[in-house]
């Protein structure tokens, strides 16, 4: 397939396959930005849980340790909260406070999704409308003198490149979407996980740290 080809298919659907070219630059520009920043707040949220299923007690400094750990990701918001308030004498204002930070943070979590799942319902109908108008142009070729029949056939095969485009946009994209949800969801019971272990680990009560062992977490005791 030469550029030339590329170009004419193009312009047998009115432009309408640059459209879509922009559409795909503009869903992958998305994908390759979320799976970039949740994958990165994940593995630093794993790392952060193990160490504090290690601590059987926290102390400021542990949590703000854990932060600085953290850098930029959504986790170093909660653990900044727990940190300036461990002093708060009753436990559940300081989750309360906690609760308010998740949900602050929450929505930098499926920043510009609706982007992509925009894409994934317009790419098909765009793509589909593409074909239609080159449709017109297949079978305007009927109406001029001197042409064949046949012509008619491969103008309808160009036309169809359209909607086999949008298709494919709109696959890849579904799939991308429904996968950075799940990411999206992980991420989010991370956050809880942390906030349930640093209001367990600065109660006061006596807790038996976990150690990995065997691929699993188990009682530093047992």
């Amino acid at each position: 397939m030469t550029f030339a080809y590329i170009v004419h298919l193009a312009n047998y659907s009115d432009g309408v396959l640059y459209v879509l070219a922009g559409l795909f630059v503009i869903a992958t520009a998305v994908m390759l930005d979320r799976v970039w920043y949740l994958r990165r707040a994940i593995l630093r949220g794993n790392t952060i849980v193990t160490r504090m299923a290690r601590m059987g007690q926290m102390v400021p400094q542990d949590i703000a340790e854990l932060r600085d750990f953290a850098g930029r990701q959504p986790e170093a918001v909660l653990l900044d909260t727990a940190l300036h308030h461990m002093d708060d004498a009753d436990p559940t204002a300081m989750g309360n406070r906690m609760d308010e930070a998740i949900m602050l943070v929450a929505p930098r979590l499926d920043q510009r999704l609706w982007v992509l799942d925009t894409i994934v319902t317009l790419a098909p109908l765009l793509g589909l409308f593409g074909t239609i108008i080159g449709m017109f142009h297949a079978f305007s070729v009927l109406a001029a003198p001197g042409h064949a029949p046949a012509e008619v056939t491969g103008g309808v095969a160009d036309a169809l490149v359209a909607t086999a485009f949008g298709i494919l946009i709109a696959m890849l994209g579904l799939s991308a979407f429904n996968m950075l949800q799940n990411q999206v969801r992980l991420t989010l019971h991370q956050l809880e996980t942390i906030k349930t272990m640093v209001l367990n680990r600065t109660d006061g009560a006596l807790l038996v740290p976990m150690v990995r062992a065997g691929g699993a977490m188990r009682a530093a005791a047992e």
